[in-house]
């Protein structure tokens, strides 16, 4: 089956050269849907026959976006937590050892439900591709139910055994490193595309960072870092040493950190819903930019440190807190996310590429940032099938 999305007022391709500018803008242009990929793009008079259409009235039409980071396999809410913070209480990590007490009383279809409820939730904004991190079992048999289950809905998942230090450990972080790296990592990594450390004091410390890493690589799994949330710290220079896909968060950044990632493949994955969720600075995007790093957004959604599914609110803050431009805020939200997930499938619209197709009700993808908190999905296609 075929679908011609056509009269598109601005069609980001996300391929330069394709048309203007960085993100690849055709205008009065059409889409041709075949089966769950691309199968054509270019002006709306020349579109090929299809079996359905659809009439984009002059909407402006995108590439689905790419949530590359998002922990969505937990139980309960800490909503409570988020008022101490927005009364002063300064954030810290101790607060997941909430969640994790919760997700392991949760049966597994509790969990099941409340990330079909996630998922489904990111779908209808327009979020085609869900990257999902277990991290909230903290035990073999929670860890591995949680990727288990994130394997049945999400897109892509990471194992993140090294979240925190579980409370029965009683501070002994090496000898939980020695659980994660065994029989913790052999029961996941099925399941399993990522491995993940939180690189933090509070957390893991480089070396034992490092370990959790290789250990993953080892077993199959390549690697992505929590890294320089808190404060500067080694994290962005361990995830450059091993090629890790992605740095996430980002937010305290030295200058050699910074030269590290320009000059590396490893993508810096910038999450503005949780320094606006926990009042930290937000990292400098434009910084990162103009020293020719790649830029991902994503939502981290989370119980605790941000609870929003919103890839078009991560948008607008970004770009009215964090110094992007329109476009480069809608480039890090779709392409950019595809390269923190090294995937060439997703993030752009050329044939060949998976049909996740985002149309905004407004003629322009600025409009994202310009109507902040406004509902402006009209209608969203992932892997062909609309929403």
């Amino acid at each position: 089956m075929s679908i011609a999305i056509t009269n598109i007022g601005e069609l980001v391709t996300n391929e330069p050269g394709t048309g203007e500018g960085p993100l690849g803008v055709l205008h009065d242009a059409a889409v041709v849907i075949d089966g769950g990929t691309i199968a054509w793009t270019g002006p709306t008079a020349e579109a090929p026959a299809a079996d359905e259409s659809f009439d984009a009235a002059g909407r402006a039409v995108l590439p689905g976006f790419v949530d590359s980071h998002a922990h969505l396999v937990f139980a309960g809410e800490r909503a409570e937590e988020f008022a101490a913070r927005m009364s002063g209480v300064p954030y810290g990590a101790g607060g997941i050892r909430t969640t994790v007490a919760r997700t392991r009383a949760a049966s597994d279809d509790d969990l099941r439900a409340n990330l079909r409820r996630l998922v489904d939730e990111m779908a209808r904004q327009g979020n085609t591709t869900v990257e999902c991190k277990s991290g909230y079992g903290l035990t073999v048999e929670h860890e591995e139910r949680a990727v288990r289950i994130a394997a049945e809905l999400a897109d892509e998942v990471t194992y993140l055994g090294a979240h925190v230090v579980p409370s029965e450990y009683g501070g002994d972080t090496d000898a939980y490193v020695g659980l994660v790296t065994t029989d913790m990592l052999a029961a996941c990594a099925p399941h399993a595309r990522w491995v993940d450390v939180f690189c933090e004091d509070g957390a893991f410390d480089v070396d034992q960072a490092r370990t959790v890493l290789q250990a993953g690589m080892k077993a199959g799994l390549a690697p992505r870092v929590h890294a320089n949330q808190l404060a500067q710290g080694p994290g962005v220079g361990l995830a450059v040493e091993l090629d890790a896909a992605s740095a996430d968060h980002c937010t305290f950044l030295s200058d050699a950190d910074v030269d590290a990632l320009a000059s590396s493949r490893t993508v810096a994955t910038l999450l503005p819903g949780v320094e606006f969720s926990t009042r930290q600075p937000y990292p400098d995007a434009r910084r990162l930019l103009d020293a020719g790093a790649t830029v991902a957004l994503a939502t981290d959604c989370n119980p605790g440190s941000c609870y929003s599914s919103s890839m078009a609110f991560c948008i607008a803050v970004a770009v009215r807190d964090m110094h992007m431009t329109p476009a480069e805020a809608v480039w890090s939200a779709t392409a950019g996310g595809a390269r923190a997930l090294r995937r060439t499938d997703v993030g752009h619209l050329a044939p060949g590429a998976r049909a996740d197709v985002l149309v905004l009700d407004a003629p322009s993808h600025i409009h994202l940032a310009y109507r902040p908190g406004v509902p402006q999905v009209a209608a969203v296609w992932k892997a062909g099938r609309k929403v």
